[in-house]
């Protein structure tokens, strides 16, 4: 087609040629394996962009910098055999992601690829990736309470419509098994999920194990395993995130489960360290400690449309070490949080939160106060018998010295066997409630 009769047919669908000016094309100088440089093709950061070798082999990248007259892109595609002078040429919109009830159902990559083999993914609604900036008077109060189906977070941990948790331990100590029973037994018009950085096969387990039956059809997968690129990681967890707030702009309760947030970090971590960010804590950058409350800040209840994004997020805490410096800026941010113990894990004790350490700052507005005296009492005994834990185990605690000491030692096992539940058991919120107030109310 000639370039006349092109601009005859752009014209003819509305398209105005003249405001879009020319197509810049760029050419790679410059790739180390993971960073690439471009000249002349000045696009905005988060701009995506094929990189098109000799042969016609073309792969994505992202614009994520740029260093004097030259643009910083990101690849990816894994190990493309890019050339040196290989053209680059901008892709189409890089910076909003397809949004639309038909997301329901489905389960998709980072660009919004499907991973089901169900075909191709529609969506009629454009949403910024990188969310909309809003009125901090436009979000709402968390006043009401969230049911989660788990007995100890119901009635110890009380959540409400609208929160952000971080649910924090170290590696194998079950997460990912309490995330599925929360999602099983959530009270959610939509459920979002972001799988970043897990292992493929966790990433089958988990739609088989906890995303099954009727539960799949109300839900959405953003799935990204770990041997992908930072930068396809990163993206991620912004698109499920996305979509989390189209759909609370619907005016929808959205459930948001990001699993995990260090990961996102660790991205981060590669992307700002590759850029040539300098080094802070444990390594991170400034920028993979700033990420974490713009994403989490993207969440909560919204007040306009009367939707609300209930956000679960988990934290890796890098060799049990509570004071990680990811687990520390995550618990600042969130409305709340739960630690998982890995003692209580090798005790049997599942889900194994550790009641002590672990808090959900909106408790005292969503429940009545005799709910709040029965946990507190609960919490009372957990505490005194963890301050006291080496006398009693050593045999040097004397009964009789101490009546509280006393009490917490003799209900220490009915507190472990309130907060134990099975994988597959849903305990509701009124129930846990009762559970609660018969066991250690007043």
């Amino acid at each position: 087609m000639s370039r006349l009769a092109a601009r005859a047919a752009a014209m003819l669908h509305g398209i105005d040629v003249a405001a879009q000016g020319p197509r810049r094309i760029g050419k790679l100088v410059s790739y180390d394996g993971l960073m690439m440089e471009a000249t002349g093709f000045n696009q905005p950061i988060g701009s995506a962009a094929r990189v098109i070798d000799a042969d016609g082999h073309a792969a994505r990248a992202e614009v994520v910098g740029f260093r004097g007259p030259r643009t910083l892109l990101m690849a990816l595609d894994h190990d493309a055999p890019h050339t040196a002078g290989a053209r680059v040429e901008p892709d189409g919109q890089g910076g909003s992601v397809n949004v639309g009830p038909e997301l329901l159902g489905r389960v998709m990559d980072a660009l919004g690829n499907p991973l089901d083999g169900l075909g191709a993914i529609g969506g009629g609604h454009r949403w910024p990736l990188a969310g909309r900036m809003g009125n901090p008077l436009d979000r709402g109060r968390v006043t009401t309470a969230f049911d989660m189906g788990v007995r100890a977070v119901n009635a110890l941990l009380t959540a409400g419509v609208g929160q952000r948790i971080a649910i924090c331990a170290g590696s194998g100590v079950g997460k990912s098994v309490l995330m599925g029973q929360m999602i099983a037994g959530a009270d959610a018009d939509v459920i979002v999920v972001g799988l970043v950085g897990e292992r493929s096969r966790e990433v089958t387990d988990f739609l088989a194990t906890k995303l099954s039956g009727p539960v799949r059809q109300k839900s959405v997968v953003v799935a990204v395993p770990a041997d992908h690129p930072p930068l396809l990681r990163l993206r991620a967890a912004m698109r499920a995130t996305a979509i989390a707030e189209y759909f609370r702009e619907a005016g929808l309760k959205v459930l948001l489960l990001i699993d995990s947030l260090t990961r996102v970090a660790h991205a981060q971590r590669e992307i700002g360290l590759s850029l040539g960010e300098p080094p802070t804590m444990k390594g991170y950058p400034p920028s993979a400690l700033g990420l974490i409350p713009r994403i989490v800040e993207r969440a909560g209840a919204d007040a306009r449309t009367g939707g609300s994004i209930t956000a679960l997020y988990t934290v890796l805490a890098d060799g049990d070490d509570t004071d990680d410096p990811i687990v520390d800026t995550a618990r600042a941010i969130v409305d709340g949080h739960i630690i998982l113990s890995r003692s209580l894990a090798e005790q049997g004790v599942f889900p194994a939160i550790d009641v002590g350490k672990s808090l959900s700052r909106v408790m005292a507005d969503i429940v009545p106060p005799a709910h709040q005296q029965a946990a507190a009492s609960l919490r009372r005994l957990w505490s005194v018998y963890e301050e006291n834990r080496d006398l009693i185990l050593m045999g040097a605690y004397r009964e009789g010295s101490d009546p509280v000491i006393d009490e917490a030692i003799r209900r220490h096992g009915e507190v472990l066997e309130f907060i134990k539940q099975g994988q597959k058991e849903r305990i509701d919120l009124h129930d846990s409630s009762t559970m609660l107030a018969q066991g250690f109310g007043r």
